[in-house]
């Protein structure tokens, strides 16, 4: 976060912010960042909804066969249904094991279908085993079996087009790949790329390299690559663009460079591995992930991916939906304390770091006086502040005034229900922003913010004055991104109203 302007522009949303300090990028870096990016879809996540979909395709056709058909002539069993149950789950089983839930298999059409008929039969085939050496064989329907059979391979061949089509547009889009970017430009670099390029069916996109030295062995261009710029870019850059992947191509041997580098790129929301294909030592082989066949090291990984987002994202939605009808009445009765009490609108939008420093507009019941109003926060509230409203102090010891960010969660989703507490993006202490107190802050800003977090149950909400209580913030704020949990969401959700009561350090 080095260099300074006096006014910057937020990506997103393409308005200004007084004072907040960017990082010039070079031009190569500033033709990417430029790009419109989508988000990113997750490979385990849509391999995960295929597999549902294919057995409940699979029942739904079985079931309906049967009640369709036997049903009326030899009445209802259980045992069908459950055996039908059985049929779909080993039909799911048999396409995993013929790694059938693979966005490459998807791409295809030859390849995919054939092994689709050939599992879809071995399944009938051990179905009909099972029944004979059950004695079984008469009592089931050939009718039936043979109707189930093909009405399921043209479903399961109609859903696998579709999902076809589906995948090829999201790679066009660019949603299935990991944008990645190379730390090192010299030879091991290139090695590297080129390690990158020989995979077949890659899910990799390079944007570039990033080197700090300035000499030789620097090269401007790497394997075709355009260098973007030095280490301390690389934050900014995955600030303004989407980045998944920071790879570095330099050996192990160079440890204090690596720790150096580290130490500034770990607070980004991105996976961060070693590549150790040029490296002499060797570890055990689980000691790696791999990149086709590239081994790596994992450094950093990000803190919530795949079903973890998905569940929280569900968290978020359901809880905060249900919290918003259970609350309205009393915010109905706080927004007709606030305009009784002074002149003014009932909410105004405060600028708040979001999901990896992006700047957001977070809802609050308007606490202070509105001539006096401080949209950037430049000057903390203290004890007895004169600006605060009778109404605000009340909401502000209560924290009722945060509670129109249930908006920002259920409508927007650039809120949590719980996470690290979205600071001012002015905050300061004494005349200090929080990021030049306290080293490694913006790692906080590695998952979304929440309403309510780990720091605020355990006391250190309320007015920061003094060092140790953003320090603490901060500690409490990472040990939550560590070790987060869904539960672990719920019990700080469950002890909240409990913080509130004590209302330590809040007016």
């Amino acid at each position: 976060m080095e260099g300074s302007a006096a006014v910057a522009v937020s990506v997103t949303t393409g308005r200004p912010y007084p004072f907040e300090r960017r990082r010039r990028l070079s031009p190569a870096a500033l033709a990417v960042t430029n790009e419109k990016v989508l988000p990113a879809y997750s490979t385990v996540v849509i391999n995960g909804v295929v597999r549902a979909l294919d057995f409940t395709l699979l029942s739904i056709i079985g079931i309906a066969s049967y009640l369709g058909y036997v049903v009326p002539i030899d009445g209802f069993s259980w045992y069908a249904i459950l055996a039908v149950l059985a049929m779909s789950l080993v039909a799911v089983i048999s396409f995993q094991a013929a790694e059938m839930y693979d966005i490459q298999i998807y791409r295809g059409r030859l390849r995919q279908f054939t092994r689709l008929i050939s599992c879809w039969t071995l399944v009938f085939l051990l179905f009909i085993g099972a029944s004979f050496f059950a004695k079984l064989g008469d009592s089931v329907s050939r009718v039936w079996l043979a109707t189930f059979f093909v009405s399921g391979f043209v479903t399961l061949v109609v859903e696998r087009m579709g999902l076809r089509s589906l995948v090829r547009r999201w790679a066009r889009e660019g949603r299935l790949g990991r944008r990645t970017v190379i730390v090192g430009s010299d030879e091991n670099g290139e090695k590297l790329i080129k390690a990158l390029r020989q995979q077949h069916d890659s899910d990799l996109k390079l944007l570039g390299v990033f080197d700090d030295r300035n000499d030789g062995r620097a090269l401007d261009t790497c394997a075709g690559l355009p260098k973007l710029g030095k280490i301390n870019d690389i934050v900014e850059f995955a600030r303004r663009t989407r980045v998944d992947l920071v790879l570095f191509a330099l050996p192990i041997s160079a440890e204090s460079r690596i720790l150096a580098m580290l130490k500034k790129l770990w607070v980004l929301p991105v996976d961060i591995r070693l590549s150790a294909h040029t490296n002499k030592l060797r570890f055990r082989p689980r000691s790696y992930s791999y990149i086709g066949s590239v081994p790596t090291l994992g450094m950093f990984e990000q803190p919530i991916t795949d079903w973890d987002m998905v569940l929280k994202w569900a968290f978020d939605r359901g809880v905060g939906a249900i919290l918003l009808v259970l609350l309205a009445p009393v915010m109905a009765l706080t927004a007709l304390a606030i305009k009784l009490d002074s002149p003014g609108p009932v909410l105004f939008r405060q600028k708040r770091f979001g999901f990896n420093n992006e700047r957001i507009d977070v809802l609050k019941f308007r606490s202070l006086y509105h001539h006096q109003a401080d949209p950037l926060a430049a000057k903390v509230v203290t004890k007895n502040d004169p600006r605060v409203t009778r109404v605000g102090r009340i909401i502000r010891k209560t924290s009722l005034d945060e509670l129109p960010q249930l908006f920002n969660v259920v409508f927007k989703g650039n809120l949590s229900i719980v996470g690290p507490r979205p600071h001012a993006v002015q905050g300061k202490l004494h005349s200090r922003l929080f990021d030049e107190t306290v080293d490694g802050y913006f790692a906080r800003h590695r998952v979304k913010p929440g309403i309510t977090g780990w720091a605020q149950i355990n006391g250190w909400r309320g007015e920061i004055d003094n060092e140790e209580k953003i320090q603490k913030r901060v500690e409490f704020d990472l040990y939550y991104i560590e070790n987060w949990s869904l539960l672990f969401d719920l019990y700080i959700l469950i002890k909240t109203p409990w913080a509130l009561i004590k209302g330590e350090n809040a007016y």
